[in-house]
């Protein structure tokens, strides 16, 4: 067998893990064609299919699955080592991918964004809006941030905000046709704007805890939603009572357009944490990008 050269190996893996030669081929910075004609040459080398091709799919085959499962580790070594030379530089350095909702970018983010550019111009920040739980390492990400309820007791993870509350919101016109509840399980009475989980496929039962009592409601929805943003804007379209996290809902609190009913029965819950492989050695760029985002202790 020919030995495969590197940038075939590379092609492979971005195809494979974007599970697309389109997205592949802009994440690399060269043409579909071009990306076609590596992978062809690699499987020529190696003498054996490594992905299964279809006009609308593509996914590895069993020997592709065990070769991804391989590689991906070894590129991301060497993707460290290279970067470990931005210590030889002024400062860090290089490309780093997050991948996060849009909760947790507007609240653990965005208030550094400024910082970031100011004092690391040499760090590019992608960050990728996904509700879902992203398995960040097949698909190329450097960390994910995540609700700390979500996490798994695997993974490394440091803390981007404090607890968070939820807020139960409603425009004032709602509250005055259809009455006020004062209790959780008057929700049911209500029509609320329901929120399913991406990462799970699950609806969220609306959970509420007062002492030593604690209720889930599975509200009445007339709209789903999967973005907490959507919801408070539902709410303020009259169509329901929404659950938001309270800073999505204080502007509109604040200016009275939206009420907030059932407040002590919303007890605080874990905030935002960012997560990232347990690896021995990450970029410079991205140690970095950890320390900025991080919630001071």
């Amino acid at each position: 067998m020919k030995k495969p050269e590197l940038s075939g190996l590379a092609a492979f893996v971005a195809i494979a893990s974007e599970r697309s030669f389109r997205r592949a081929a802009a994440r690399l910075g060269v043409t579909p064609p071009t990306l076609t004609h590596t992978l062809r040459e690699l499987e020529a080398q190696v003498g054996i299919r490594l992905l299964n091709r279809t006009t609308r799919n593509v996914s590895p085959t069993e020997a592709g699955e065990h070769l991804l499962a391989q590689l991906v580790p070894a590129f991301t070594d060497i993707d460290a080592a290279l970067e470990s030379l931005n210590a030889f530089r002024e400062g860090p350095r290089g490309l780093v991918r997050i991948n996060a909702p849009r909760s947790a970018i507007d609240l653990a983010i965005v208030p550094h964004l400024g910082r970031l550019a100011s004092e690391y111009p040499g760090i590019t920040l992608e960050v990728v809006a996904d509700e879902g739980f992203a398995n960040i390492v097949e698909q190329g990400f450097d960390a994910g941030i995540r609700l700390g309820e979500d996490l798994h007791n695997d993974m490394r993870a440091v803390r981007l905000t404090p607890d968070l509350r939820f807020a139960i919101v409603a425009t004032p016109d709602y509250f005055q046709r259809h009455g006020e509840p004062t209790h959780p399980q008057d929700l049911l009475q209500h029509r609320c704007i329901s929120w399913r989980k991406a990462s799970s496929g699950e609806r969220y039962k609306w959970a509420f805890q007062q002492g030593e009592q604690r209720f889930s409601v599975a509200v009445n929805s007339p709209l789903i939603l999967d973005d907490g943003r959507m919801m408070v804007q539902a709410a303020l379209a009259n169509v329901g009572i929404a659950f938001a996290i309270e800073q999505e809902a204080e502007e509109y609190l604040a200016s009275g357009r939206l009420r907030r009913v059932l407040a002590d029965w919303c007890a605080p819950f874990p905030g935002f944490y960012l997560y990232y492989p347990n690896r021995r050695n990450h970029s410079v760029a991205l140690a970095t990008v950890i320390e900025l985002l991080r919630l001071p202790t």
